[in-house]
């Protein structure tokens, strides 16, 4: 590399390769590292059951959260129209595996709106997500 050049002076150029390497790399960490994040945020205290078992489903079924505040959430995203949402995601999946986790605290009907809201959008599978008595 040729710092002097007798006809032009300096050569001052800045390697711009190296510094948009480190910016990719920044990004898709942040994109992989982003969904562990926003589904650590939010805080369901589930109810216990002796008969849960594991889900042997091959897809990631779409995830119902519903919150103590009554908040709903698809898949980690808060959403205000769960029937809409649900519209998008079981267009989408092959399967149609709903997964409701709901604070043990959230009164029956909230939860029933959306057993029904995912039945009557075609759902396959619809189950309830427990923590196992010990």
């Amino acid at each position: 590399m040729r710092i002097h050049n007798i006809k032009k002076g300096v050569i001052a150029d800045i390697n711009m390769i190296p510094l948009i390497d480190v910016a990719l790399i920044l990004l898709i960490i942040f994109m992989v590292i982003t969904p562990f994040l926003v589904q650590t945020q939010i805080q369901v205290n589930l109810p216990k059951a002796s008969t849960g078992s594991a889900s042997g489903a091959s897809e990631e079924p779409i995830k119902i959260t519903i919150t103590r505040q009554n908040a709903v959430y698809v898949n980690g995203k808060r959403t205000s129209n769960l029937q809409k949402e649900l519209i998008l995601r079981l267009s989408k999946s092959y399967k149609k595996v709903v997964l409701i986790e709901s604070d043990k605290d959230v009164r029956v009907e909230k939860v029933v709106e959306a057993l029904d809201t995912a039945k009557k959008l075609g759902a396959g599978k619809i189950g309830l997500s427990v923590q196992p008595r010990n």
